[in-house]
């Protein structure tokens, strides 16, 4: 159960690490040769699939010209919801 646990915890940091690396690599500029956006790519290849079907459901929420999208807030939250339901 612990290797769950630990599994899931490196999961939520992963994830983080997506979202920052999506504003740096989406608004930083970075040419696509960059390491950065390598890494940014490589890491966008493992979420999108866990992504995909919530953003079919879920639609993101326009403010005007701007769209929020809330999958990863939900996947987020499914994870938190495991880690306080499983014994770890």
């Amino acid at each position: 159960m612990d290797i769950i646990c630990t599994l899931l915890r490196f999961f939520l940091y992963f994830m983080l690490a997506w979202i920052i690396l999506s504003y740096v690599a989406g608004y930083g500029r970075l040419p696509w040769g960059h390491p950065i956006r390598k890494i940014y790519d490589l890491a966008n290849r493992v979420m999108e699939p866990l992504l995909r079907p919530i953003r079919s459901v879920l639609k993101p929420v326009r403010f005007g010209t701007v769209a929020l999208d809330l999958s990863p807030l939900v996947i987020w939250a499914i994870v938190l919801i495991l880690l306080q339901v499983l014994p770890c």
